[in-house]
């Protein structure tokens, strides 16, 4: 009993160290931008890129939530996440204005091309509501808004977020989809098998382990 106590004891000052160093930790990335209204005032083909600071390599989750203005009742902002600017790989968020909030997400890779894997035609969103897309090296990618799950771990053979782009227009003719506001878009990404806090509890399991083997082994002499 007393090697188990002593394990514990010699554990408990190791939690800060721990948490300190996941703080620390040079795997994790961070970005947050807001689209502003303008940016959604192009066609697709023509569509704002915006660079992030950081690449999202595999496992990263990103959330969104629009706080658009829109001035025409059939408008769109579309939100892709990029793999490269000019790219054949991307993940498309569309989300119409009101009445309708139409939202859909779909999926464009070299293989298969462009193909829509959720659409929800009215009532599809909300600019309380926030997005969430994520991907991960062992559950594919999903989507959810609010508990609402939306796509769930779809296998796209990885994917990494180097870029957003912004879009609106199905055409030239077509009015400005939205007059003010922004999307706002932040997304966090990084291994934690490079996080030592992600070890501690293999840490605790084999200490215990051990701790208890002497026991039995002291109570037996």
């Amino acid at each position: 009993m007393r090697g188990l106590i002593v394990a514990i004891l010699l554990l408990t000052p190791m939690l800060p160290a721990f948490a300190q160093q996941s703080t620390m930790n040079k795997s994790v990335h961070y970005d947050s931008v807001e689209i502003p209204a303008a940016a959604f005032n192009f066609v697709r083909d023509n569509a704002t890129v915006i660079k992030l600071p950081h690449e999202h390599v595999t496992n990263w989750q990103l959330t969104m939530q629009n706080k658009l203005e829109y001035s025409a009742p059939d408008g769109n902002a579309i939100v892709r996440l990029l793999e490269q600017p000019n790219g054949t790989k991307f993940i498309e968020v569309g989300m119409g204005g009101p009445p309708d909030y139409r939202l859909w997400v779909a999926v464009n890779t070299p293989e298969q091309g462009y193909f829509l894997i959720h659409e929800q035609k009215t009532n599809g969103w909300s600019p309380g509501k926030i997005i969430t897309i994520q991907h991960t090296s062992n559950g594919g990618l999903s989507a959810s808004i609010g508990q609402e799950v939306l796509v769930d771990n779809l296998d796209i053979s990885g994917f990494t977020v180097r870029d957003l782009s912004a879009s609106g227009l199905d055409s030239v003719s077509q009015p400005p989809p939205a007059s003010g506001g922004t999307v706002a878009v932040t997304i966090v990404s990084g291994n934690p098998v490079d996080n030592p806090i992600f070890y501690l509890p293999f840490v605790i399991v084999v200490v215990t382990g051990v701790s208890i083997g002497l026991l039995i082994k002291t109570k037996k002499r």
